[in-house]
């Protein structure tokens, strides 16, 4: 048996160091070689590699035989943010009780749990008293930004991070059914310890979906009430005090849970209240994580046929919704229990400021906004062709065990192509000038493709990670994030002395380009008195004009058939 005590536990208001934590994966894994096993899988940007634990009273370690021997798979992931350190120290004493009292195990019998003890290991030694001002204890801990001051919740899909690159390669060595993501909530205050986001329901293929909101969640929320650890939906208002009214979370493919939806798997992110104590914050954590197991025992059938029959949708249906948007005229009515929120004068600017009256707690029904409607949505083609040159995308691809084939020799055909139009950018945002709602011309093309290309046919697992990342105006695509920044750059230009005369030859030429050039003077006054734009504008409809300019350099082939032979 694993006999050890961890500093909690003889002071409450402590937490695990990163080296302790992993020192008592190590005494667990020497006390049960025969259930429990530690390894290690890639780096992190501290240098230090990243550790995975299996638990399986079955003493089989390998993913593949596991799946195929019909257990679920949940996957458990703790310190992404080490100042929210409670998932660190509830997974050990979850652990070293499920270890040590072999009567809990019967309810792994059909479940293997994979653990991270600690994902941002950078963060986790890091450590300080105070970046979390907010929080109630614990005395240290870590701190949010890895080694090269990332978000690691915001770099799933982006993968700047090598402890992302790992995290994408556990992920898809285990594959699992269900995800646990631990954290510690900031915002309003209220009763609870624990609050709880779930994978937006519409981002899981509807058997998966229908399973998460109609049979998980409900007996979710009565087992943690029946624990006495009452949770309510991640508090998120859109006013500022929450007795207006919550909304759900569209997790998109940067964060955790909604990584994970675009491989079926349901996602939680449990955060705990941050003014609770830190010990209540732990108990919470520790209680949701054994809610979860005893579910998974309960319903493992349920989870493998929904599994089964979400991802064959995936891999046979043609629209893919990309982004989603609230729909504000449809919500639930929950019971919440808050305190009084009031404004009073602030001692430091003698301005009013909110605070929330703990002696004046109270219990009522408020509106929940979590019903969201497909505000973009995409056909997906019979294949993409993304040239060799991006190795940088490629790489990610092949992180996510996405299959690919490259071409046997060189190829032109007809493509659906996009070009880029207008988007807007938010400057330095996680390392990136991100791109949102990007605007897209498709045309059809005829382009060339070299030996080497890569084509990706859409009848695979990986169809919903494929079109998150590959459509451009996807919220979390490749290009959104600044991966084909360099297609946004005209490399040839003009002299405007030399390019006067070739202009006026062009339009005489063609007339119907001087029709449409004396049409858009007539209609906007500011360009009919700007030499400059309408010589720039007759250069963009001559053959002087680079065809890649803004051009999209991932292909869509519509018609497989194309492709035969190459």
């Amino acid at each position: 048996m694993a006999h050890f005590t961890i500093p909690f536990e003889t002071n409450p208001n402590q937490t695990l160091t990163y080296h302790e934590a992993i020192a008592c994966y190590e005494k667990m894994a020497a006390a049960h070689p025969g259930i429990f096993q530690l390894s290690t899988m890639g780096s992190t940007d501290s240098g230090e590699p990243m550790h995975v634990a299996v638990l399986n009273t079955d003493g089989e370690f390998d993913p593949v035989k596991i799946r195929q021997s019909g257990k679920r798979i949940l996957l458990i992931n703790n310190g992404i943010h080490p100042g929210e350190p409670e998932g660190i120290d509830a997974t050990v004493l979850l652990l070293r009780d499920y270890l040590n009292k072999p009567e809990l195990q019967k309810s792994l019998q059909h479940l293997a749990i994979v653990f991270i003890p600690v994902y941002n290991v950078d963060g986790c030694l890091n450590r300080n008293s105070f970046t979390r001002a907010n929080q109630d204890g614990p005395e240290s801990y870590g701190f949010r930004g890895n080694a090269r001051n990332y978000d690691l919740n915001r770099d799933f899909i982006k993968c700047d991070s090598r402890n992302a690159r790992t995290f994408n390669q556990i992920f898809q060595t285990w594959m699992p059914d269900i995800f646990v993501d631990n954290h510690t909530s900031n915002g309003a205050d209220y009763q609870y310890t624990m609050t709880l986001i779930a994978t937006q329901h519409n981002k899981l293929e509807a058997p998966l979906g229908q399973f998460l909101q109609e049979t998980m969640l409900p007996e979710l929320y009565a087992d943690m009430k029946n624990r006495k650890w009452e949770m309510i939906p991640y508090v998120d208002s859109p006013k500022e005090t929450p007795d207006s009214g919550i909304t759900g979370f569209c997790d998109y493919g940067r964060y955790s849970t909604g990584y994970a939806a675009l491989w079926n798997t349901i996602g939680f992110m449990p955060e705990t209240h941050m003014l609770k104590p830190f010990k209540d914050r732990l108990w919470g954590t520790y209680h949701f994580m054994d809610a979860v197991i005893h579910f998974i025992a309960k319903h493992h059938e349920e989870i493998g046929k929904a599994r089964a029959a979400a991802f064959e949708l995936t891999k046979s249906k043609s629209t893919f919704h990309l982004d989603y948007a609230m729909d504000q005229k449809k919500h639930d009515s929950i019971p919440f229990k808050g305190y009084e929120a009031g404004y009073k004068p602030s001692e430091v600017s003698g301005l009013p400021r909110l605070w929330y009256d703990r002696s004046k707690p109270y219990e009522k029904n408020i509106p929940y906004y979590n019903y969201f409607k497909p505000s973009l949505s995409v056909e997906k083609p019979a294949a993409y062709i993304i040239p060799a040159a991006w190795e940088n995308v490629i790489e990610r691809l092949q992180l996510n065990g996405v299959v690919m084939q490259p071409l046997k020799k060189d190829l032109e055909l007809e493509t659906e192509t996009y070009f880029i139009g207008d988007f807007k950018t938010r400057n330095a945002w996680e390392g990136h000038y991100y791109h949102y709602k990007v605007q897209l011309e498709k045309r059809m093309q005829r382009r060339k493709f070299s030996k080497g290309d890569l084509v990706i046919y859409t009848n695979q697992a990986a169809n919903r990670y494929l079109m998150e990342t590959l459509e451009p105006n996807a919220p979390d695509s490749w290009f959104a994030w600044n991966f084909f920044e360099s297609v946004l750059m005209q490399k040839e230009y003009f002299s405007a002395y030399v390019f006067e005369d070739l202009a006026a030859q062009f339009l005489k030429e063609n007339p119907a380009v001087q029709a449409k050039l004396d049409a858009k003077r007539a209609a906007d006054p500011e360009f009919a008195g700007d030499a400059s734009a309408q010589l720039d504008w007759v250069y963009r409809q001559s053959p002087w004009y680079e065809p890649t300019h803004r051009m999209y350099p991932v292909a869509r082939v519509i018609d497989a058939a194309l492709l035969v032979g190459y």
